[in-house]
């Protein structure tokens, strides 16, 4: 399999934040969810992505968190830490301080709100990249940020800094996806950042996810991926193909909030989030709870 540093080809489960009742860190949840997937063959952690709600941790629990998860997976799989910021100062700070904490890589989310230009992106990561020395996963979701990583940029990054190393690309355009597959290194890793094109992103010749749906189902998300590296692409078809409904249903509004319910109807966490992060709506969870009591994929849970 090819690996450079320490990571590697698979799935990465974007950890859910669960919180308290009173809308604290539930540390003793956020054990569970781990060691949840670390039993069930995940490739890595990622805590403080978008999926982990880190625009509503403050600065020392979004330190925490990391540093948290880092000793609870204890080396057994990667630990790539959600650090970037709109602010080049704070993302460096944070990112600093996790590789303080050990955390094996960094997930760096393009700029948002503030719109940079590519050069404005070029000079933020590379700013970042020179002030640590762990692999830098970047992540770009145009969706979220209102600003797409241009792939002549990425490659001049790449060329310039050696520890910028992948990219989740989450732009949702696979033929932004392709190109950045044909034009960067052998050596360079292109997740995808949305479950339902990870199949065409491992056609595609993509190394793995960056996943939401793992969250609830660790061992079937990431046998896709499993599957499809020793050479078993009708079996990453079919257990795909049994994904789809789910990863719509994670999607019916804003993520996590979906993801976030029905973990917490399978007793793994609260439905609490942080405003302006809201419950689901109640027509949604009707469906969901329909879908979760009719489809093969909870009979067990």
């Amino acid at each position: 399999m090819k690996t450079k540093n320490e990571l590697c080809r698979g799935t990465y489960t974007a950890i859910v934040t669960p919180f308290t009742l009173e809308e604290d860190v539930d540390w003793k949840s956020l054990e569970g969810l781990i060691e949840f997937n670390i039993a069930n063959k995940i490739t890595g952690i990622v805590p403080c992505g978008t999926t982990g709600e880190s625009p509503t941790l403050d600065y020392e629990e979004h330190d925490e968190v990391i540093r948290y998860a880092v000793e609870v997976v204890a080396g057994r799989v990667p630990v790539i830490a959600g650090t970037g910021s709109n602010g080049t100062r704070e993302a460096i700070k944070c990112s600093r301080k996790a590789e303080e904490s050990g955390a094996d890589a960094l997930l760096l989310v393009n700029p948002y709100y503030n719109k940079p230009t590519q050069e404005g992106l070029f000079r933020h990561f590379g700013a970042i990249a020179n002030q640590v020395g762990i692999p830098i996963v970047l992540y770009n979701i145009k969706g979220r940020t209102g600003v797409n990583l241009e792939t002549d940029t990425l490659l001049r990054l790449i060329e310039n800094h050696k520890n910028i190393v992948a990219v989740k690309e989450a732009s949702g355009d696979l033929g932004q996806i392709r190109d950045v597959i044909k034009r960067t290194p052998e050596d360079f890793y292109v997740f995808s950042g949305d479950d339902n094109l990870t199949m065409e992103v491992l056609r595609s010749g993509g190394d793995g996810v960056v996943s939401v749906a793992s969250n609830a189902f660790p061992d079937e998300v990431s046998g896709v991926s499993r599957a499809w590296f020793r050479g078993d692409h009708s079996r990453a078809e079919e257990l795909d193909s049994r994904l789809r409904v789910f990863y719509e249903k994670i999607f019916v509004e804003t993520n996590p909030i979906p993801v976030k319910y029905i973990l917490s109807e399978m007793g793994m966490c609260n439905e609490v989030y942080r405003l302006p992060m809201c419950e689901l709506f109640e027509g949604h969870k009707r469906v969901i709870k329909r879908f979760m009591a009719e489809d093969p994929l909870f009979e067990n849970r």
